[in-house]
């Protein structure tokens, strides 16, 4: 098909997510819709011959790039062998092989499956409730969330996030979690260290802890970016002080490392940059509940996973009369062709130092962003957290007065930067006025001084008048 077929086809039958469909409507939209026929590596291939830097890895999922040969190869092995089975009362050498590498990377004794991290997190969400209910403990039904946050679209998940766009139409069917302020370092008072700044945030979730930790079954965070409440990015000595409060306080942690995991933030798992307890001591903390997604199949098919530990495990562990299972699938848990997917893709992490050649790349993109854009007039503060890099469109930038958002600055740059140029687009898809990279980890430093060219002829063009 033609890229206009293409297009007037999709517009015709496909509702397209997290989208105003009128956008595309029309002989000049506002979003434009871009058929796709291929991809490869960083770039996706237009129908219309033009191809595009994937700057956002499709959503945050693709860390080594569009068709892999390891990734497709083990697909096609995996296919031919055993495509999908049922998962209860089954199981499979992908499902376990994928289960003992995971426990392996993060120190937690027990996987549970399912199939995308909406998903994840609602099985979190149930999981902590349950375990405490277990152990005679119900009145633990409330969960403590932080502003600015998000965790997913289905209700439980939508509830313990923060972001009004996406929550507040629906806020009549939700649970009701305690929100306390994000350590958002964007927010800090000039002078103010990132460090500082946080440990003064925290004050206030430690606060709520004394008082209502006999009703609360644990706290939900992603940790160091908070992604699509506009990402948002703080210090990691957050992750200790929580990790040490709720021991304290007997609640539940749950780390959404949902868009921060398999590398995004510079290390494996954004929870290994916790500070030591102790001068000395060893980096890092450990989740009640870890929620993994999105780069864990290198962005090739769904998969989810919570990982927990042996006390949990227990809490549910007992005869069948005494009705302490816990009673939650999904009908693709476990599947064969994905665990196996993951697994080519912790292969690859494990096959070379790809930390060390990120820390690299993640250099070389602030360097060329801030030689671009750090003295644009109309660029906020440039912030990064490893392969994450993030800006916002500002009206003023000292006092980071914003754009009035009806005039959809950051739309406009992603328009430019799809069509300006005779080589190709970039994918800079916004988040409001918040622009970001997020690619995958095979971009060269060639394609990203390219890709950083794109953006600063976008951020201009978005930003006149």
């Amino acid at each position: 098909m033609s890229a206009d077929e293409l297009r007037r086809r999709s517009l015709r039958r496909v509702w397209h997510p997290c989208t105003q469909m009128k956008d595309h409507a029309g002989p000049d939209p506002a979003l434009p819709l871009v058929p796709i026929v291929g991809a490869e590596g960083v770039w996706l291939e237009g129908a219309d011959g033009r191809r595009y830097l994937d700057a956002v890895s499709s959503w945050w999922t693709n860390v080594f790039g569009h068709r892999h040969p390891h990734l497709v190869a083990s697909l096609k092995d995996q296919l031919d062998t055993l495509d999908h089975v049922i998962f209860a009362g089954f199981t499979h050498e992908p499902a376990v092989q994928l289960a003992e590498r995971l426990c392996a990377l993060t120190g937690h004794d027990r996987c549970l499956f399912t199939d995308n991290g909406s998903s994840a997190v609602e099985l979190a969400l149930k999981l902590s409730f349950h375990t405490w209910k277990n152990l005679g403990q119900p009145q633990k039904r409330r969960f403590i969330a932080l502003t600015h946050s998000y965790h997913g679209e289905t209700l439980g998940a939508l509830a313990v996030g923060e972001t009004g766009l996406y929550r507040n139409t629906y806020e009549p069917l939700l649970l009701e979690p305690i929100h306390v302020p994000s350590p958002d370092c964007s927010d800090r008072a000039p002078g103010v260290s990132w460090e500082d700044h946080t440990r003064a945030r925290f004050r206030a979730l430690r606060e709520v802890l004394a008082r209502e930790a006999g009703t609360v079954c644990a706290v939900i965070l992603e940790p160091l970016v908070q992604c699509a409440g506009g990402m948002r990015m703080y210090h990691p000595v957050y992750l200790r002080l929580l990790r040490e409060a709720c021991d304290e306080f007997g609640v539940h942690l749950i780390a959404d490392e949902i868009a921060v995991g398999f590398g995004r933030s510079g290390r494996l798992f954004a929870c290994e940059w916790a500070p030591p307890a102790q001068p000395g001591g060893a980096s890092g903390i450990r989740a009640d509940f870890l929620c993994l997604s999105k780069g864990l199949t290198g962005g090739t098919l769904p998969l989810a996973v919570v990982l927990t530990g042996e006390s949990v495990y227990e809490a549910f562990y007992a005869e069948h009369r005494e009705g302490r299972a816990f009673l939650h699938s999904h009908s693709y848990s476990g599947n064969p062709l994905a665990c196996r997917a993951a697994l080519a893709t912790l292969d690859l992490f494990a096959g070379s130092d790809v930390m060390g050649a990120n820390r690299l790349l993640s250099q070389f993109l602030w360097s060329e962003t801030n030689e671009a854009l750090g003295r644009h007039p109309r660029v906020g503060e440039i912030r990064q957290q490893g392969m994450i890099l993030a800006l916002d469109l500002v009206r003023e930038p000292r006092s980071r007065r914003p754009f009035d958002p009806t005039e959809r600055r950051g739309l406009r740059a992603y328009r430019h930067a799809l069509a300006s140029h005779p080589e190709g687009g970039a994918v800079l898809r916004p988040l409001g006025d918040t622009l970001y990279f997020m690619p995958p980890y095979v971009i060269t430093p060639k394609e990203i001084r390219w890709l950083v060219a794109r953006a600063a002829e976008a951020v201009d063009a978005a930003t006149r008048g």
